[in-house]
């Protein structure tokens, strides 16, 4: 097959790469400028589109023996993920950046244009794997070494865009061992420290990176009563499940820490209140879509898994499709869930397809 290699400069897409090689096929790697201050440096080892990530991924295709390009993706990425993360945190949801950028950015632009160009396939160094089923749709499936699973990621892969995706990682990827291949492959990441956080946020904080592209109003901080507790700068920038940061001053009458439960951004109000109520027994999604085929019956209730976090616990839980809403009823009380993060549903080490949560509902309260 003809493969188009996405390097983003870690060791993880370098063998990637190199594995894509020694299969047989032939390869041309990528990097994408995602950035769109190119001067910007790595500082420790947040982010994975600096300049210095360039370098490291163009080393990395010259040691394999690959051709390399830089591809300016940067106004796609402000558009389809940096902008889509403000305006969701100004509507008081909270998004996964990770996860719009693998489905805007990476497996719809950036494989549309490897397609175009005559490709069959994107690879990418995600440690997941694609299987196929007993009459040969292709599915989705965890890597075994779940500390390092990314499938959650790609939840939101759709079976045209399986067909032409390749994860070399496999499903039993381990990184000490992918580190130790690198190494003896000579490639310089062999021991770079993995990227973390949001890329596009190189310090890590959120509500002061908000602020400065975010009009920030005075309001409230309410209980679930309405009482004021507090006031706040601006609600932009709060999640739910936050404790930390609120500054109420008082303790609660059970002397127990309160908990952001709720961002209303019309009012511009903050709701707190005991970490209890964060228990979420439901949730559900308008916008969703299934990794490779559909499944059959999914007007019924049915059992699966959901996932609501990059590297969170999976929950058992119901799953159905209701007038085109995806319905999730955990089994027990899934803690600190926002409208704005991505619940994906597998059915054992199968993905089976994804949903941005619009609404959720606690088990102590009223809908959110």
């Amino acid at each position: 097959m003809k493969i188009l290699a996405a390097m983003s400069g870690g060791v993880d897409s370098a063998v990637a790469a190199a594995r894509a090689v020694d299969a047989g096929h032939e390869v041309v790697g990528v990097h994408l400028a995602l950035s769109r201050m190119p001067g910007t440096l790595r500082t420790g080892s947040r982010g994975c589109c600096t300049i210095e990530d360039s370098m490291d991924a163009q080393r990395a295709a010259n040691l394999i023996g690959i051709p390399f390009y830089v591809w300016d993706f940067s106004e796609r990425f402000k558009q389809d993920v940096v902008d889509d993360f403000i305006a969701e945190y100004s509507a008081g949801r909270t998004p996964n950046p990770c996860m719009r950028c693998n489905e805007r950015i990476k497996f719809a632009a950036l494989l549309e244009k490897a397609l175009a160009l005559g490709f069959d396939a994107l690879c990418t160094g995600h440690y997941a794997s694609i299987e196929k089923d007993s009459e040969g749709n292709l599915e989705l499936h965890r890597s075994v070494a779940m500390a390092k699973d990314q499938s959650y990621v790609l939840g939101v892969l759709t079976e045209e865009q399986l067909r032409h995706s390749y994860f070399p990682m496999g499903k039993a990827a381990n990184k000490q061992d992918i580190r130790k291949e690198a190494s003896v492959r000579g490639l310089s990441v062999a021991n770079k420290p993995d990227s973390y956080d949001i890329c596009f946020i190189p310090e890590g904080d959120t509500r002061a990176w908000l602020s400065d592209k975010v009009e920030l109003t005075p309001g409230a901080i309410i209980d679930a009563e309405g009482n004021q507790l507090a006031s706040h700068d601006g609600a932009v920038g709060y999640t739910v499940g936050q404790r930390k940061g609120l500054n109420i001053g008082r303790p609660a009458k059970d002397g127990k820490p309160r908990y952001v439960l709720e961002i209303r951004p019309k009012e511009n109000v903050v709701v707190v209140g005991p970490q209890a109520a964060l228990a979420i027994a439901e949730l559900s999604g308008e916008k969703y879509s299934w990794c490779g085929k559909e499944p059959p019956n999914v007007a019924d209730w049915f059992d699966a898994a959901v996932q609501v976090r990059a590297h969170g616990q999976s929950h058992a839980c119901k799953v159905r499709l209701f007038e085109n809403v995806l319905q999730i009823k955990p089994n027990e009380p899934i803690i600190g869930v926002s409208p704005g993060q991505t619940a994906v549903v597998y059915l054992g080490s199968r993905v089976l397809g994804q949903t941005t949560i619009d609404k959720t509902l606690s088990a102590v309260m009223e809908p959110v």
